[in-house]
């Protein structure tokens, strides 16, 4: 299955251009709540779950500040944009009993972003065989947990 093309990023790329400017920028700007699900907010950057995850638990970081790239964040952004990388790893062992991680960044349209301008880490958990039949051939992710639930487990463990 080709990612770049897929329906499921397909719906976030279209949702995300019917919304005025960036929805990156548009999430932080809200009160934090299972609305923006947002999970923790550091001093320069901030843990969101992915609205269209690839599993459960699926998390991103991302800066306050609206940019394309890493080298365009200065270096105290970029420090804690890989320590909120290492927190979110830990929470999702000790939540979902995660055996591997995709973590990731695209830069740029080529490198298949989804949202172009506003630079972002994906922390994708993984299970040996947690991919199968339906979202190989039928296109489709079953998720064992609602987004809101996700939201709530991911919440109190950056409280603890």
């Amino acid at each position: 299955m080709n990612h770049l093309w897929s329906p499921w990023r397909m719906t976030y790329i279209e949702n995300a251009k019917n919304e005025e400017g960036c929805v990156f920028c548009n999430a932080q700007a809200k009160t934090d709540s299972a609305e923006n699900l947002i999970a923790f907010r550091g001093k320069f950057s901030y843990v969101i779950l992915n609205r269209y995850p690839y599993t459960s638990g699926h998390l991103m970081v991302i800066p306050f500040v609206h940019v394309p790239n890493l080298e365009s964040l200065d270096s105290e952004t970029r420090a804690e944009m890989m320590e909120l990388t290492s927190q979110c790893t830990t929470i999702l062992k000790n939540i979902y009993k995660t055996e591997s991680f995709n973590v990731g960044i695209n830069i740029g349209e080529a490198a298949g972003a989804g949202v172009l301008g506003h630079v972002h880490i994906h922390i994708v958990p993984r299970w040996a065989g947690d991919t199968n039949f339906m979202s190989t051939v039928g296109e489709t992710r079953v998720l064992p947990e609602s987004l809101e639930d996700t939201y709530k487990k991911i919440c109190q463990a950056f409280q603890k």
